[in-house]
């Protein structure tokens, strides 16, 4: 398997289009991160289900992989709430996507038998580096729950991130697998927000339900990039080339919700460059 330029530009391709819906969520006026993060789970379950007609069924080898993943999911967005509910987006973001490269090129040898190469596994240091030192832009004293939640999350991202490209090589189709996937994983976090929020929840996705939709189109396509690239390429180096997502959003960030991109986030998205043309050598 090689990371060729093809996949490497599909796989930024994801990561702009995960950047765009987090930022969506950024920007909702309700400022309700769990119920935002419903919406557009939401959205994404309604588009999964909408395109599950018009791809190829995935293999039955490939049904436990997504049962296990669905699984694993759900523990996702419950500490993903937690890290929220904890800390600051802004440090708690970058901390638990920038990690998890880290540990799905581990648990990659381990469990995949990839080793990376020297240039690959500088590339994935780098990219990590870059992106977790976004995390401490700002100079302020941040929760210790924030920096625990965000670890355990990087770990549950880690886990089903070589789950999910396990299932995919498995099912024959990565646009199967992941349109099954995102519809099934979706409705166990929807049915625990409504019995946690009632009828406020449904009331509240029901009026973001364009936000939702266009945020979970975009969540959709981008990890179905993210899966067709590692039926193609090594998974470690397709994982840390989707967290560059965090410097996106970072841009976006400045450009669209004018917050200070500055010399801390400029050196990390150096880092984040010399990561992505190691990962090319």
């Amino acid at each position: 398997m090689e990371l060729t330029l093809g996949i490497t530009l599909a796989v930024l391709g994801a990561g702009f289009l995960h950047a765009g819906w987090n930022a969506l969520l950024k920007s909702a006026p309700g400022g309700d991160a769990l119920l935002d993060t419903a919406t557009v789970v939401a959205g994404s379950a309604v588009w999964g289900l909408a395109v599950v007609p018009f791809v190829p069924l995935p293999a039955a080898a490939s049904w436990p992989f997504m049962a296990v993943s669905a699984t694993i999911h759900f523990g996702y967005y419950l500490t993903l709430a937690q890290a929220y509910r904890s800390g600051d987006l802004s440090f708690a973001y970058p901390l638990m996507r920038g990690t998890a490269p880290l540990i799905v090129a581990l648990l990659g040898i381990a469990f995949l038998g990839e080793l990376p190469t020297l240039p690959m596994g500088a590339g994935i240091l780098l990219i990590s580096a870059g992106i977790v030192s976004i995390a401490f832009v700002h100079h302020r004293k941040h929760p210790p729950a924030a920096a625990y939640w965000a670890f355990a999350n990087a770990a549950i991202i880690a886990a089903y991130t070589l789950v999910d490209a396990r299932g995919a090589r498995a099912s024959g189709s990565a646009a199967g697998y992941v349109s099954w996937l995102i519809f099934l994983e979706g409705l166990p976090f929807l049915l625990w927000v409504l019995r946690r929020r009632g009828r406020a929840a449904v009331q509240y996705v029901r009026s973001s339900a364009t936000r939702g939709l266009i945020g979970g189109a975009c969540s959709l396509a981008a990890y179905g990039i993210v899966l067709w690239a590692m039926t193609q390429a090594p998974v470690a180096a397709v994982a840390a080339l989707r967290e560059t997502s965090v410097l996106f959003a970072a841009l976006m960030g400045s450009l669209w919700l004018k917050e200070k991109f500055g010399l801390p986030r400029l050196a990390g998205a150096v880092s984040v460059v010399l990561g992505i043309a190691a990962l090319k050598l």
